[in-house]
């Protein structure tokens, strides 16, 4: 199933271009993968809003076992011992606000397509993401993480 729709549909490529998301999976992101994500796929697609990326760092204890990941003067628990459920919602919330919160003064945010291992990025202004939302239907509208589980604001 391609792009969280039933077999068979299509994205609607007028609303938006989904040629230029960033595969992200929330599973991947969970398990240790937010700084690779954010380095690799992330900034690259936002050099022209951000003159000077914070560094991300990642504590991991396998003995624990719990994982961390930090930037921006903000710590975030993916998981760790009482915090083992909702790893994914955790995880997709650090890295898109850790990215927003660096776009605060930009004309795009970084929106979440999708859920699951499913999840992408898609860099999108306020207007475009607006369009998207009014045009689609809630699964597959764009969408911003929240810290707020179960759903962390993904539309259902």
């Amino acid at each position: 199933m391609r792009f969280g729709r039933k077999r068979g549909s299509q994205p609607d490529e007028s609303v938006l271009d989904y040629d230029s998301a960033i595969i992200l999976d929330e599973e991947e992101l969970a398990e240790g993968d937010i700084r690779r994500a954010y380095e690799e796929e992330v900034l690259p697609r936002l050099t022209a809003y951000l003159a000077e990326p914070w560094q991300l760092s990642e504590v991991m204890d396998s003995a624990t076992p719990s994982y961390a990941v930090a930037a921006g003067g903000r710590s975030y628990a993916v998981h760790g011992p009482g915090i083992e459920e909702n790893s994914w919602g955790r995880a997709t919330f650090a890295l898109f606000d850790i990215v927003n919160r660096q776009l605060a003064a930009a004309p795009v945010w970084l929106y979440a397509l999708n859920g699951g291992n499913e999840l992408m990025g898609i860099v999108l202004t306020e207007t475009e993401a607006a369009r998207a939302q009014a045009a689609l239907p809630p699964r597959d509208r764009p969408w911003l993480p929240s810290a707020d589980p179960p759903s962390y604001g993904q539309p259902s």
